[in-house]
């Protein structure tokens, strides 16, 4: 009996018609693929991208140079250096994240205490040599004054989960 089910089904080709009837199926319903350059879909708000260094309102920079960041990192990409300033705070002198070591793990974010150190929004950062993947502190404020909107909403939005 086995047998000439299996000869039957194959004469009447019921596997290739169960999957021209799933083709015309989503032939009709609207397309969920996105033209990407020119349409991006939603990121959530705990993506990781791009490392940015954060400013005060007042233009100072947040990080206090505690080196929680740079003991944490599983990749070593981080490197800080430090030197205390006037008023007895201390500031960094050198921040360097080597982003062909980084694996945007984001443990660096969660030891910040005051959220200098962040992997913004921004996903589209690539580079035709080496060099250019290592970040220094200028670089990561430069991106931390461009993203600083969307990082303040991503933060105000992971806020109640940390």
């Amino acid at each position: 009996m086995t047998v000439l089910d299996r000869y039957a089904r194959s004469f009447v080709l019921s596997e290739i018609l169960s999957g021209l009837a799933l083709t015309f199926r989503y032939m009709f319903k609207p397309k969920v693929t996105l033209n990407y350059p020119y349409e991006k879909g939603s990121l959530s708000p705990r993506f990781r991208g791009e490392h940015a260094l954060r400013r005060y309102p007042n233009g100072e920079e947040r990080c206090i140079a505690c080196k929680l960041c740079e003991a944490i990192c599983p990749a070593l990409a981080i490197t800080i250096e430090s030197e205390p300033r006037e008023d007895g705070s201390r500031r960094t002198t050198r921040y360097d994240i080597d982003m062909t070591k980084c694996i945007y793990c984001g443990l660096c974010e969660e030891a910040c205490p005051v959220d200098a150190i962040v992997e913004g929004p921004n996903f589209e950062f690539a580079a035709e040599t080496r060099e250019e993947l290592f970040y220094n502190k200028e670089k990561l404020l430069q991106n931390g004054d461009r993203w600083e909107q969307e990082i303040a909403e991503k933060l105000a939005l992971d806020a109640p989960y940390r």
